[in-house]
């Protein structure tokens, strides 16, 4: 699927915020998702990565990462992301995103 040529490509200043900040939790979660709206799916994970390593994260991240893994048509990579996700979730008193997780597992398997 082509991009939108529409979109606007924020991954500019988010990135130079991170380079500024790498510390900077938010920054690194909003440029990866600017990369997974452009599919640029490898540069979203290596973001989803630090971001993951340094943020208390409730799932979303999680849910993410699965899907830059799905773009790279790893599914067994995304099955993990979805568990860590689940684990996430339910730390956090999600039962939604659990719910939502486990499905995309289950359909995945």
């Amino acid at each position: 699927m082509p991009a939108d040529p529409d979109r606007v490509d924020r991954s500019t200043p988010l990135l130079a915020m991170v380079q500024k900040d790498p510390g900077n939790a938010l920054a690194r979660y909003m440029l990866a998702n600017e990369y997974l709206k452009s599919k640029r799916f490898r540069e979203a994970l290596d973001q989803l990565e630090v971001y993951l390593g340094m943020a208390d994260d409730e799932g979303a991240g999680y849910r993410m990462a699965a899907t830059a893994h799905l773009g790279l048509g790893a599914e067994n990579a995304a099955k993990e992301d979805y568990r860590k996700g689940v684990e996430a979730a339910t730390r956090h008193h999600h039962p939604g995103m659990v719910e939502e997780f486990q499905a995309a597992i289950e359909e995945l398997s």
